[in-house]
């Protein structure tokens, strides 16, 4: 299942990559495949400053962190992305939120789902009736149901 995790599940992670978004982005090989924009790593950039000043961590940790995280997320070019569907994604977020629109285009264009902790997002979304959104719980869910169903096989 392809996974397009959107900036704030990044942050999270890199912040405690023992918490359960940790878990799931560690522990979820063979059930999910993460993607975010090609653009994440300067938006962790530009936010470096305040990631280290809400973390606990020391640089050499949160650098750390980050490197672990980055090598699970693919991190796809947008101008792969087809206009066609930047336009769908653009209609689809307008009232929600503009800034949203590559982690919808991506979903689309990878035929996968959007992981997101932004509840405007995500309710945005859920009731545009955009079925492949999840949040951190329903993710786990899904995860420990897979796992588990191929435990029993």
């Amino acid at each position: 299942m392809k996974i397009v995790t959107d900036t704030n599940i990044i942050f999270s992670a890199i912040l405690n990559s023992n918490g359960t978004i940790g878990d799931l982005i560690f522990n979820s090989d063979n059930v999910f495949e993460y993607y975010s924009s090609g653009y994440m790593p300067y938006e962790i950039d530009k936010h470096w400053q305040k990631l280290k000043k809400i973390s606990k961590l020391t640089e050499q940790q949160l650098k750390e962190s980050r490197l672990k995280i980055s090598r699970k997320i693919q991190f796809l070019n947008e101008e792969l992305v087809p206009e066609k569907i930047w336009k769908r994604a653009e209609e689809t977020v307008s009232d929600i939120d503009i800034d949203d629109t590559d982690f919808v285009a991506m979903a689309i264009y990878l035929k996968g789902s959007i992981w997101t902790g932004d509840k405007v997002l995500y309710n945005g979304l859920k009731s545009k009736k955009f079925k492949h959104v999840y949040n951190t719980a329903e993710l786990l869910k899904i995860r420990d149901a897979m796992i588990h169903k191929r435990a029993k096989r």
